[in-house]
């Protein structure tokens, strides 16, 4: 049996690099898979492109869900470890189904299977993505200076890992798709899977295992008896010098969800719950505490940490729903164009996005060396500037990723109408792909700056026995942002269906992608005024004993 209290005799990064085989094994075949899923949809499996668009947002946004209920396994079930195992296991199951569907599968029943093989990825998924990462951090040690100072640059460098992974799955499995053959990059894909698990496993008489610390109840449960209770006590009235607060049945004051015991200092937002842990004359006089009427400050606080996530999520939806582009139209626009390197080779279109991945390591590697330390001596903040304030840049930038990519479509659609293509979908508009490059670059700037920041905030702002619920959160925002795409295509398909010219039409010289653009370009604007909002009134965690450098 494995010992939940081994801890490691060595640093950190001992333990954690043997994690990071099995993420970048996952994230290798994930990315060669949705890096070129839309092609696949359109030419394969002859899809619409509207339909096969939604189609990739539609399994991406529900890869994106599932790790919710993988993280409540994991916080209350399985732990992490077994749950990574599990997950990784049914993913190469999927990936196989995949490699099958594609190959010895009838034709007829070929769409139906690969669908199929594509959900069970997605149920793989969600296992696999809360615990990963949140294992990897769990191998430094909070308590030691050592780890602590190496942990802060943590969420840069196991970024950079997996954004290395993407750019090389986006060049090499995709090629191998676009010119050699489907079913060989998904057999590749397969493999690297069974590698990373194996890899996994070989470190396992080296990790720090944390697991099960919520005995007897889920993150879920524990979140609802503080609003239940507080909805109990609606008669309480706050502030009499005579109330009682329960500060929980240890010293500590823990409600029994952190297994370190962390005293969480008492903060006046959401002061509402605060009557979830005033002891009436009910509570006084029963001989045992009932949980759904009675909460410790601590396990309120915990719950405050969680309620004030809750706004961050909903106002970054449409930094996803930008991103999503990616995936989908940013490559049938490639499409379209002139891709020739030299005489004889064609540079596959979805391979584009490789200079995403470069963006994200340059834009990292800068800002992990060069605007940290020189942000640090201006604002006295150990990162530089706060994780808030690093979001906000990514989310100003996705607003700026829109108007440049409308432009960049109305100058391609100026070309086609220029040479008479207007009518002719399959024929290459002779303007060169490398116009797409800046809507390509402004994505990777983007997302280094709000991606890094979110997974840091949803980890170190959630309670810490509920850090894979916070993974799975922060991970949903790309699965509801992808269904926030989706809704936004079939809206527009319809207004625009109603005015006689479809915007999004399979001809993309007649559609009206650049419109398309504005109107993402738009709603991103305005959730960006949302968060500003939400971000300056946003209260960051704060433990007695221990001082806060957020601003």
């Amino acid at each position: 049996m494995l010992s939940p209290q081994r801890t490691l005799s060595r640093g950190g990064w001992n333990a954690a690099i043997f994690i990071i085989f099995v993420e970048v094994a996952e994230r290798f075949a994930y990315y060669g898979l949705a890096g070129n899923l839309i092609m696949y949809l359109t030419n394969e499996l002859h899809q619409p492109t509207a339909t096969a668009a939604k189609n990739v947002n539609m399994w991406i946004g529900l890869s994106s869900l599932f790790p919710i209920l993988g993280a409540i396994v994991a916080d209350s079930y399985l732990g992490r470890f077994k749950t990574i195992i599990y997950s990784t296991c049914i993913y190469f199951l999927g990936m196989v189904m995949l490699c099958l569907s594609a190959s010895v599968v009838p034709r007829h029943y070929r769409e139906g299977a690969y669908f199929v093989a594509l959900y069970i990825l997605a149920v793989g998924e969600g296992g696999h993505k809360p615990c990963v990462q949140t294992f990897a951090a769990d191998q430094f040690d909070e308590e030691t200076d050592e780890d602590k100072e190496v942990k802060s640059s943590f969420f840069n460098w196991w970024y950079l890992a997996i954004v290395f992974t993407a750019i090389v799955a986006t060049l090499g499995i995709i090629y191998i798709q676009d010119d050699v053959s489907w079913v060989l990059s998904y057999g590749v894909l397969a493999v690297i899977i069974a590698v990373g698990l194996v890899l996994f496993l070989l470190g396992m008489q080296r990790y720090r295992y944390q697991d099960n610390l919520l005995v007897g109840a889920s993150p879920l449960t524990m979140v609802a008896q503080v609003f239940v209770a507080a909805a109990r006590k609606w008669r309480v009235k706050l502030g009499h010098r005579n109330d009682v607060v329960y500060y929980g049945d240890d010293e500590s004051g823990s409600s029994g969800v952190d297994s370190k015991h962390k005293t969480l200092a008492r903060t006046k937002q959401f002061r509402l719950l605060d009557k979830a842990m005033i002891v009436d004359e009910h509570d006084a006089s029963s001989k045992m505490r009932n949980p759904w009427r009675l909460c410790s400050l601590n396990h309120v606080e915990e719950v405050k940490l969680v309620v004030r996530l809750i706004p961050i999520w909903l106002s970054c939806l449409m930094f996803h729903a930008v991103q999503s582009q990616l995936h989908t139209y940013f490559i049938k626009q490639g499409s379209t164009m002139i891709r020739s390197i030299g005489p004889k080779f064609r540079f596959p279109p979805a391979s584009l996005q490789a200079v995403v991945g470069i963006m994200i390591v340059t834009t990292v590697l800068i800002y992990d060396r060069i605007i940290v330390p020189t942000a640090r001596k201006v604002t006295g903040h150990p990162a530089g500037i706060t994780v808030l304030q690093r979001i906000g840049v990514g989310l100003f930038l996705s607003v700026i990723n829109m108007v440049v990519a409308a432009l960049v479509e109305a100058k391609r659609v100026g070309v086609a109408r220029d040479n008479n293509l207007m009518d002719n979908p399959k024929a290459i508009v002779p303007i060169s792909v490398w116009w797409l490059l800046p809507q390509f670059i402004v994505t990777g700037l983007s997302d280094a700056f709000t991606v890094v920041g979110l997974q840091e905030l949803f980890y170190d702002q959630m309670p810490d026995a509920m850090r894979s619920l916070g993974a799975a959160a922060y991970i949903s925002i790309l699965g509801v942002g992808s269904f926030l795409s989706s809704f936004i295509i079939s809206l527009v398909e319809t207004f625009s269906r109603n005015s006689g010219e479809p915007w999004l039409g399979n001809n993309l010289n007649r559609a009206h992608l650049d419109d398309f653009y504005w109107v993402l370009a738009g709603l991103s604007a305005l959730f960006f005024g949302v968060y500003i909002w939400v971000a300056n009134r946003f209260v960051y965690k704060r433990v007695v004993g221990e001082a806060s450098n957020e601003v």
